[in-house]
């Protein structure tokens, strides 16, 4: 048996397209209404001009001052002009001419010696080629004339510091003074420098390194050399 429907005919299949038309519709008319204002007219008040109403501006009436007009100036004085006679003579200085003449004798000038002034050359005491030598150390190579100055310079130190000298200045326990000082060209003691907790130390301590004797000065390529050394001194006063 044939269906009496028409199949085209079939409402239902477009459903949803007019339930998206009623959709957008139904937003619309309620965008419209929540943003529709009505405004009062009893209530505006644009004002009125009134051009009849004009300000009477009263012109005060001046008088018109005349100042008198200000006195003629003084009459300028009469310059009296004083002739007065040059009786004094004045000496003309004359310059004489520095172009010389054919018959003028020159002057020979001798040559001029330029005197080589030696520069002062500092190497280091770890790095120079020949050490200085201590009196009693003149035995060994580099490294042990190196070692031997050193226990010479510390065993020379404590023979001659008076330890005693902590205690009498009010100091205790561990002291420790750094001496630094110069073996120049010639082998002697100079620049000597101290550090120390008190200015007593660093006294004593200068006066026992300037005691140390005269050494064989250090050799850098086989010149004499300044070389600087440095000596820390630590003792500990007994309380």
């Amino acid at each position: 048996m044939e269906p009496k429907k028409n199949p085209k005919a079939n409402v239902g299949r477009n459903s949803s397209l007019y339930f998206a038309i009623g959709l957008m519709l139904m937003l619309f008319l309620t965008n419209y209404a929540i943003n529709y204002k009505t405004y009062d007219k009893s209530n505006i008040d644009i004002g009125q001009l009134n051009l009849d109403d004009e300000l009477d501006e009263e012109i005060p009436i001046t008088e018109q001052l005349v100042t008198p007009p200000p006195p003629p100036p003084p009459p300028a004085p009469t310059e009296v002009i004083e002739v007065v006679e040059d009786e004094e003579e004045v000496e003309e200085t004359i310059i004489q001419s520095t172009e010389t003449s054919q018959t003028e004798k020159i002057v020979e000038v001798q040559q001029i010696v330029m005197e080589q002034v030696e520069e002062e050359t500092e190497v280091p005491f770890a790095v120079i080629e020949n050490v200085p030598t201590f009196p009693g150390c003149e035995k060994g190579d580099n490294n042990a004339k190196r070692k031997c100055m050193s226990e010479k310079i510390q065993e020379f130190v404590g023979k001659k510091f008076n330890t005693d000298l902590a205690s009498d200045l009010g100091l205790s326990g561990r002291q420790r003074i750094t001496v630094m000082f110069k073996i120049d060209k010639t082998g002697a003691v100079t620049g000597v420098q101290s550090r120390a907790p008190h200015p007593g130390l660093e006294k004593e301590a200068a006066r026992v390194i300037n005691l140390l004797p005269k050494m064989l000065p250090g050799k850098q390529r086989g010149k004499a050399v300044t070389v600087p050394y440095s000596l820390p001194i630590v003792f500990v006063v007994q309380e």
